[in-house]
């Protein structure tokens, strides 16, 4: 294919995407139908019909991808008309060009574009979910040094803090650290380290409700901070659905 039929096809496809007032980026099937070289709205909706089935045995809800619209076009004598369309997301225009006439110069660069561009979308989406568990980890990190040092002030030392730490984790997750570490794994490094975002910032919830009890209170020994720190997290624990963790 051309350098210079790749430019414009790109430059094509980028130009036509439209983004609602949340954020969501998205194509008009109208409009990519003659992006892919598509004279007839008929054959084209027959290649969208096979898309939507491919988003459902991909386990994806079609809405989600493909939401039904109308839109006013000009007739004759200025006259207005209103037409089907449909709301396309950048992973319904990529099955839409899996399943189009590769045989259309267009379709099989459609193919490869969307191909890549969606994968590029979900390298970030995986970034960015990256960068979250990180920073709820780096969280998490310095609410038990509070709860270390809270412990240590008010109960005269702080040899008590791993005990009170590792019943907090058997309330919340229905098994000790170890058996969590021997579950998942785990040899020679923290638990949370592997813990997935949500139960980082559910251990997270559960330590500073600890804290804020615990000096609100005046907790002095390690059996008043150990009952409200399993009484946090069995809550926690609660909240979320223990078969999931």
């Amino acid at each position: 294919m051309k350098k210079s039929i790749i430019h414009s096809l790109t430059e094509n496809f980028e130009s036509y995407a439209n983004q609602t007032s949340d954020g969501v980026e998205f194509w008009m099937a109208r409009d990519l139908q003659h992006l892919l070289a598509y004279t007839k709205w008929d054959n084209f909706f027959g290649v969208i019909s096979k898309a939507k089935t491919a988003c459902e045995l991909s386990g994806e809800i079609i809405e989600d991808h493909f939401a039904d619209v109308g839109k006013m076009v000009v007739i004759g004598s200025g006259a207005e008309k209103e037409i089907s369309d449909i709301m396309l997301t950048r992973y319904a225009c990529y099955l839409i060009a899996q399943n189009g006439d590769s045989r259309k110069e267009t379709i099989a660069f459609a193919q490869r574009y969307f191909a890549i561009q969606t994968r590029k979308a979900e390298l970030i989406e995986k970034k960015i979910l990256e960068h979250e568990r990180v920073q709820a980890r780096e969280k998490l990190k310095a609410t038990e040094k509070e709860l270390s040092q809270v412990i240590f002030e008010q109960t005269g030392g702080n040899q008590n803090f791993a005990l009170i730490r590792s019943k907090g984790d058997t309330a919340l997750f229905g098994r000790t650290t170890q058996q969590m570490k021997d579950l998942w794994q785990i040899k020679n490094k923290p638990l949370a380290d592997f813990m997935p975002t949500i139960l980082l910032k559910a251990k997270d919830f559960a330590t500073e409700i600890t804290i804020f009890n615990a000096k609100e209170n005046n907790m002095k020994t390690e059996n008043q901070i150990s009952k409200e720190h399993i009484t946090n997290n069995t809550s926690v624990r609660k909240t979320l659905n223990p078969k999931k963790i």
